[in-house]
């Protein structure tokens, strides 16, 4: 698990720390959600929430790639030769994971026939090597391909999230690392909460005729860990 940052000296944080130039510096990411249906071809949009890096102006890549069994997004950070204040040994846990929500496009998929690809990407479940060039490479769900008619109404979703309660007793899964107020995503069932706190979740966002808290826009869960 990495904490991230583009404005550490706004942070204050007073130690300088020296990257070199072309370093390639991999991150994991927390969540993705993507359209639940695609057509046959069509490159389409995932969104990202990754860690960030020490550095002034990294330029984000998504690494993404497709095979006949996978999409798998393995972003990565260029990083340059900048100095500033970063992270020292005692300073991670003032930090509240802070991550970065940004994108990635998939290239388009082939499908004679609807069939299903994976969705994988860079996981954080596992001990980061400094210097690595590579994650391990984790499953956040799938995506369904068809021939043409696509349903986009629903966006498949998966990926590493705390549980909130709001003043009102209304409950939100929020993708680890986000803080913004629009972050958190009502849980459809209110009542399921079982095992949320700090879970790795799949399931879909959708609109629902009844409003949950107020809003039509839904996290239904599938599966957590």
């Amino acid at each position: 698990m990495r904490p991230a940052m583009f404005a550490a000296i706004a942070l204050g944080l007073l130690v300088a720390c020296d990257e070199p130039s072309g370093k390639v510096d991999p991150v994991s990411v927390q969540w993705m959600d993507w359209p639940a249906e695609v057509n046959a071809g069509q490159p389409f949009r995932t969104r990202l929430v990754v860690w960030g890096v020490c550095a002034l102006n990294p330029q984000f890549r998504s690494g993404a790639r497709a095979d006949q069994s996978a999409v798998t997004f393995e972003p990565y950070f260029l990083i340059g030769h900048d100095h500033i204040a970063c992270l020292t040994e005692r300073t991670p846990t003032l930090l509240a994971l802070i991550a970065i929500d940004t994108a990635g496009t998939a290239p388009g998929l082939s499908a004679p026939s609807a069939r299903t690809y994976e969705m994988r990407a860079s996981t954080m479940d596992v001990a980061y090597s400094a210097g690595a060039q590579a994650l391990p490479v984790g499953t956040y769900g799938d995506v369904t391909v068809r021939p043409s008619g696509a349903d986009p109404s629903r966006r498949n979703a998966g990926g590493y999230a705390t549980l909130e309660t709001d003043s009102l007793g209304c409950v939100r899964v929020r993708p680890t690392g986000l803080f913004s107020p629009g972050a958190a995503l009502v849980l459809e069932d209110q009542a399921d909460t079982t095992g949320l706190m700090s879970a790795f979740v799949r399931g879909y966002v959708h609109e629902v005729t009844t409003p949950v808290c107020g809003q039509t826009r839904v996290l239904h869960l599938v599966t957590r860990n």
